[in-house]
């Protein structure tokens, strides 16, 4: 069987590593140019299920929490595990037990506890949470070496076009934002961003800081780079940061570390995500295709479950097909 995935975002990338490893003939299609020019290329790349149930139903936890296995089979050594850290300034702690009680997964830190993790942060605050169980990647490294795995596995990446180069006997439509407008219920939900530069902080895991207006994460990348994120701002419009989101991400940044106040800004971003009305995805069949969409803002999470059921929905249609002879 034949398939043609569109869309070579996180979850097109998933969709068509479950088929090929599942012995189907696979085609990327994508209307960009490459893998750089799609929300995903702006993730944070947090594999943490148990924080995010803080503002997703159970089922964010459930679907996610295999994730971190699965980017390890896909992508070995590009998985860090080393749990994330959440703060509040003692101003706002009251956030920091909020958090505590709409999650599970974590262990209580005192002031020496955030040292031993993040020496960088030493007497900075006085409680935090740890969740061991968390990991992340890197985004922009991770679409790469998927893609790279993908070719050495015989799957044809075509960009610039949504068409595949021959006939398909199946299409999974993984285009993300573009289907807004055609796809029922799907919404837009922008995320702003920055990458920030600076050799006088070190952090090993992603960071988040509490702020009952806009909390922020820190993720460290090599090279002391740090992407810095993200708003969600219920807007379908694109286009670069405003310049309000861009001073709440710094000086949330500022508040955590001020190292940050010297470092140097060398990027800015932001990406519309598809929603859902529960900002949960859904694989969706009509007819010959299916869709897989509104990840909102859990890409790199729940892509890996996404993808996993395609595989056995398009598994199950060509078992009833050999056995019938029809489509279905």
């Amino acid at each position: 069987m034949r398939i043609l995935v569109k869309g070579a975002g996180v979850a097109g990338l998933a969709v068509a590593h479950e088929l090929a490893s599942s012995g189907f003939a696979v085609e990327v299609a994508d209307v960009a140019p490459s893998i750089e020019a799609g929300a995903s290329w702006l993730a944070g790349g947090m594999l943490a299920p148990w924080c995010e149930r803080e503002s997703a139903d159970e089922r964010v936890l459930t679907a996610g929490r295999t994730a971190t296995g699965w980017w390890d089979a896909a992508l070995p050594g590009e998985v860090i595990r080393n749990g994330t850290l959440v703060v509040a300034p003692p101003r706002d702690t009251g956030e920091l037990a909020r958090f505590a009680a709409r999650t599970s997964g974590h262990e209580w830190l005192d002031e020496d506890g955030i040292a031993a993790l993040e020496p960088a942060l030493a007497g900075r605050f006085r409680k935090g949470l740890f969740f061991r169980d968390e990991a992340h990647l890197d985004p922009r490294r991770a679409l790469n070496a998927l893609q790279r795995s993908l070719q050495a596995k015989g799957v044809r990446f075509r960009f610039g076009t949504d068409q595949a180069g021959s006939d398909s006997d199946r299409v999974v439509d993984c285009i993300g934002a573009a289907g807004i407008g055609r796809i029922k219920g799907l919404r837009g939900v922008r995320g702003e961003m920055l990458y920030l530069e600076t050799a006088e902080l070190a952090l090993s895991r992603p960071v988040r800081l509490l702020h009952p207006r806009h909390s922020i994460y820190v993720v460290p990348r090599v090279g002391g780079r740090f992407m810095v994120g993200a708003t969600m701002i219920e807007s379908e419009v694109g286009g670069d940061p405003s310049a309000r989101s861009i001073m709440e991400l710094l000086n949330a940044a500022y508040t955590l570390h001020p190292a940050f106040g010297e470092a140097r800004v060398i990027e800015v971003g932001a990406g519309i995500r598809p929603a859902f009305p529960d900002n949960f995805p859904r694989v969706l069949r009509a007819g010959n295709v299916l869709h897989v969409n509104g990840l909102y803002r859990h890409g790199f999470l729940l892509a890996p479950a996404m993808a996993q059921e395609v595989a056995r929905m398009v598994a199950a249609s060509d078992v009833k097909q050999s056995m019938t002879g029809v489509m279905p």
